[in-house]
């Protein structure tokens, strides 16, 4: 069938589409209902169905002749090892961790908070908590204390599972001093913390209450897989709110799992054995997603990199990675390949390595420019896959499905939405825009299996913040618009359309003309206070390595492509070289924080910056253009 056909059925006829995917899992107990509706707007997948994440990831591999496959390769350039681990291997090690659990005595609903590095007990702790009907909540290793705290408090965990240390390009960062204050500022009492000490800096251990993980260990019984309700969370996954109070986003058993085999498939291409590989952290969703759970659930090999893309030790590291371990499809963000591409803007490091094995690339996380997308398919000549998802969806929403058919691709496109996903494009009154007008991404309700069940705790804000602006509509808080072709073009989110003298622009589209200059690596572009437009927009641009032209050359060659490009509506007249943008730790470009920065307002500090000394950078920037400069909140 083609996509337009598997599209078409997947909304007209879901419960009956679903159900033939969930068919490939082993159900410890069939479920009475596909979509359960009782509760709509709060919708739930195979209701009164039993079922084991762990065991379909795992287990049903090893019992089905596959145990000595490859499930997982941990590459660490920042430590300089390599490990390999088959089905059998890692089944086993988890089925023993889970045992330490129970042994701690967490139970079925329990949370287990997992403050690691990208390293393997990562996710064998993750897929341990899944084997016993514990609900896991990563939060990404190195996170500040009182962030981490937030979260304990939130959750309220039984049992901490952390590091000693994780390892970044050149230094240490000490977990365990940062989880002790954690404790502390907390109000959540945790009784039990297992500790995984790293040779490159061991941990001071609280006696009573930590335990070192090997030791945790010692004559344990390894656990069975329990059967769940497919309705039960699996994990947690906080992401930040605008409040400040972390959203706790939940993830069912069941529909997760359908939705993980079933994306690995369409969407990706990826079959049994192949070799599959996303650069993220087990800290984000993609590393939930795409580095544990997908790809383990559709018998895959999944590598695990600890490293950057760039630094341990060139430009070339992705290369290594792909050639040495013979990867089939890769999956990263935007700003890792803008870094790679700023570094060695020629591409010269990909000759060095043999990728014939390699077939896909696929970028997601952020909107990504067209000019990065020509770059990487010239330089790497296979299929680049924009596609589109959030953390609260869990799994791609729009892509080229090459596991169905592969679409003409437009760069700058996410292409169209993958099948169980209903999008479109609403007004501020909820009426559809024609084609190419841009307005809110929207998707038609219930959401397809995987998605967001709820916040955890908070259903009344999950059903205010996604649900309330438009009935019977899923809000993404995504700003976009949809071609004449059914494309979906994701341009900023919501809070990023400026309004320039009564005309909402987007800064995306203006990002897009900027980032096709020759010499630019990366941009980002922010709407700032002005007494006659309302706003105007203001471009800060990094450029690429080894450029030495006159800046205020580049300048106006910059206001001259978007004035070509968009017109004179779009009243860009400002931009600023900077050495670098400030982003969170996965790769998203604080704009917000910049605009507050640039207007004079006070801001919050987000907890995910990757560098706040970046912030004061922007500042001096911001200031020789004559904008104030607001202040850090409590600075």
């Amino acid at each position: 069938m083609s996509y337009a056909e598997i599209h078409q059925r997947s909304l007209s006829e879901p419960e009956a589409f679903w159900a033939e995917q969930a068919a490939h899992l082993h159900w410890d107990q069939p479920w009475k209902k596909v979509l359960d509706d009782s509760a709509a707007p709060s919708y739930r997948w195979f209701a009164g169905g039993r079922l084991n994440t762990c065991y379909n990831a795992l287990d049903r591999h090893v019992e089905g002749g596959r145990g000595e496959q490859l499930a997982l390769i941990y590459d660490s350039p920042v430590t300089g090892s390599i490990a390999r681990y088959t089905y059998r291997e890692l089944r086993d090690r988890v089925a023993l961790f889970a045992g330490a659990l129970l042994r701690q005595g967490v139970q079925q609903g329990d949370r287990v908070i997992l403050y690691m590095p990208m390293v393997p007990e990562a996710a064998i702790a993750m897929l341990a908590c899944a084997r016993i009907g514990a609900v896991h909540s990563v939060v990404f290793g190195g996170f500040a204390a009182p962030e981490l705290a937030k979260r304990i408090d939130d959750a309220a965990p039984v049992l901490i599972v952390s590091a000693s240390c994780g390892i970044e390009p050149g230094r240490v960062v000490e977990y365990k001093p940062l989880l002790d204050q954690a404790l502390q500022l907390a109000a959540h009492k945790v009784a039990c913390c297992i500790v995984l000490q790293r040779p490159q800096c061991e941990a001071a251990l609280r006696q009573g209450r930590d335990l070192d993980w090997h030791q945790a260990q010692h004559g344990v019984e390894p656990a069975a897989c329990v059967p769940l309700p497919a309705t039960d969370p699996l994990y947690v996954l906080y992401t930040s709110g605008t409040t400040g109070k972390p959203k706790g986003v939940v993830r069912d058993n069941g529909g997760h799992a359908v939705a993980m085999w079933y994306s690995m498939q369409a969407v990706f291409d990826a079959q049994p054995g192949d070799v599959f590989w996303a650069a993220s952290d087990v800290g984000w969703v993609v590393g939930h997603s795409y580095i544990v759970y997908a790809p383990l659930l559709r018998g895959c090999t999944t590598v695990l990199y600890e490293g950057k893309p760039v630094g341990t030790p060139d430009a070339g590291a992705f290369w290594r990675v792909i050639a040495e371990h013979g990867v089939k499809t890769f999956f990263t963000a935007p700003t890792a390949f803008r870094a790679i591409k700023k570094e060695d803007p020629r591409g010269e490091l990909i000759g060095r390595y043999d990728l014939s094995r390699f077939e896909a690339l696929y970028l997601a996380g952020e909107r990504c420019d067209p000019d990065t997308i020509l770059w990487a398919r010239d330089k790497l000549r296979v299929p680049v896959v924009d596609h589109w998802w959030q953390t609260e969806l869990g799994w791609p929403a729009a892509a080229n499905c090459r596991g169905i058919e592969s679409l003409p691709l437009k760069p700058g496109s996410a292409t169209v939405p993958v099948p169980g996903y209903d999008i479109r494009v609403l007004d501020a009154d909820g009426t559809p825009v024609a084609a190419d007008t841009i307005g809110n991404i929207v998707i038609r309700l219930p959401l397809p299996p995987g998605t967001l069940s709820t916040l955890w705790h908070n259903e009344d804000g999950y059903r205010e913040h996604y649900l309330g602006r438009y009935p019977g509509w899923y809000l993404t808080g995504d700003a976009g618009t949809i071609d004449g072709d059914g494309y979906l073009w994701i341009m900023s989110r919501i809070d990023d359309i400026i309004n320039v003298a009564g005309h909402r622009l987007s800064t995306g589209a203006m990002e897009e003309a900027l980032s096709g200059h020759p010499d630019v690596a990366e941009c980002a572009v922010i709407g700032v206070a002005d007494a006659m437009k309302g706003q105007v927009p203001l471009g800060l641009v990094v450029l690429k390595s080894g450029v030495r032209r006159a800046s205020e050359e580049i300048v106006r060659e910059l206001v001259a492509r978007v004035r070509e490009q968009i017109g004179a509506v779009a009243a860009f007249k400002q931009a600023v070289i900077v050495q670098r943008l400030p982003k969170t730790r996965s790769g998203k470009v604080l704009r917000a924080t910049m605009r507050a920065i640039a207007d004079s307002q006070v801001h919050t500090v987000p907890a995910t910056i990757d560098d706040p000394k970046i912030l004061d950078e922007i500042g001096v920037a911001l200031r020789g253009l004559g904008y104030a400069g607001g202040k850090a909140d409590g600075a």
